[in-house]
C-alpha cells in the first residue's frame, strides 16, 4: 500500500514539474525569430520605412518617437515602453512580418532590400530641443513698495515620455523634454526670493497619473499680498488640451505652498 502511494505521489511531482519545464518552455524568448526580424521593414501597400530592428531594439522613422526594447515569445511581439504591449504575430519569414494592431487591424510589412531606406530612421533621438531661455518679468506694487517679479524657462534635458498610438496602430511613446522654470522677486536691486521651479514639485495637487506624462510649461509673476509672492504655474500634457493651473504662494520666510486654481 505504501509502495503505491510513494509511486502516485512522485508521478505528481514529475508531472508537476513538467508542466513547470513546460511553462518556462513558453515564456523563453525565441532568439531565431528575433534574429529573422533584425533589419527594416515597410508597409506592403504603400512602401514606406515602418521599423528598422537592430538587436533587441525596434525603432520608429519618426525622429520624434523613443525606441523601445523587445523580445518575441511564441507568437507574441511585445514591446516594453512606457506601457509594456503584446501583438500577435500573423506570420513570420525573412522577408515578410504580419501582425496585429493594437485596433486589431493586420500590418503587413516586408523587408526593405535598399540601403537607402535607413536614411527614414534615426537611432539618436533629434527631437527639437529648445535652448532660448525664455524670460519675463513683472512689476507690481504693495503697500508703497515697488515689486519685480522675474520668471526664466530654462529648457532641460529631462525626458517625458507620452505613450500614444501611431497611423499603424502600433503604441509608440512621444519624446519630450521638460523645463525648469528660475522664479525670483526682488525690491529694488535687492533679492527677497529666489529658487528654481520642476515639475515633480507638483506631486501633491496634480494626480499622479497625469504629472508623468506632463512637463512645466510656463510660470507668471501674479503679484504680491500680506501672505507673500504670488505665481502661477501651468503644467500641461504635450500636444493635448490637458493642463493644470497650481498657484505657488511664497511666504515672507521663503516657504512654497501649493493649491489648484479655481
Amino acid at each position: 500500500m505504501y509502495k503505491s502511494y510513494l509511486i502516485v505521489v512522485l508521478a505528481a511531482m514529475f508531472s508537476a514539474c513538467g508542466a513547470n519545464q513546460d511553462k518556462e518552455a513558453l515564456q523563453e524568448e525565441d532568439r531565431e525569430a528575433k534574429e529573422k526580424l533584425q533589419g527594416i521593414w515597410l508597409d506592403d501597400n504603400t512602401e514606406a520605412a515602418v521599423l528598422q530592428v537592430a538587436g533587441d531594439t525596434i525603432y520608429y522613422a519618426d525622429a520624434a518617437v523613443a525606441p523601445v526594447a523587445f523580445k518575441i515569445i511564441g507568437d507574441t511581439l511585445t514591446t516594453y515602453g512606457a506601457r509594456i504591449n503584446n501583438y500577435k504575430i500573423e506570420k513570420q519569414g525573412e522577408y515578410i512580418f504580419w501582425f496585429h494592431s493594437l485596433v486589431g487591424d493586420v500590418i503587413r510589412l516586408h523587408r526593405a532590400e535598399n540601403n537607402a531606406d535607413s536614411l527614414s530612421f534615426i537611432h539618436e533621438q533629434e527631437v527639437p530641443v529648445y535652448t532660448e531661455v525664455i524670460k519675463k518679468d513683472s512689476v507690481v506694487m504693495y503697500d508703497n513698495t515697488r515689486y519685480r517679479g522675474y520668471v526664466y524657462i530654462n529648457p532641460s534635458r529631462i525626458k517625458v515620455m507620452r505613450p500614444g498610438v501611431s497611423e499603424e496602430g502600433l503604441s509608440v511613446d512621444n519624446v519630450y523634454y521638460d523645463n525648469i522654470i528660475h522664479i525670483c522677486v526682488y525690491e529694488g536691486k535687492r533679492s527677497l526670493f529666489a529658487k528654481d521651479i520642476t515639475r515633480q514639485m507638483f506631486k501633491h495637487v496634480i494626480p499622479d497619473d497625469f504629472l508623468k506624462w506632463a512637463i512645466l510649461s510656463d510660470m507668471d509673476f501674479m503679484g504680491v499680498d500680506a501672505k507673500g509672492y504670488h505665481y502661477q504655474a501651468t503644467v500641461c500634457i504635450p500636444d493635448g488640451a490637458s493642463c493644470y493651473v497650481v498657484n505657488i504662494t511664497i511666504d515672507m520666510d521663503g516657504k512654497l505652498s501649493y493649491e489648484l486654481a479655481r
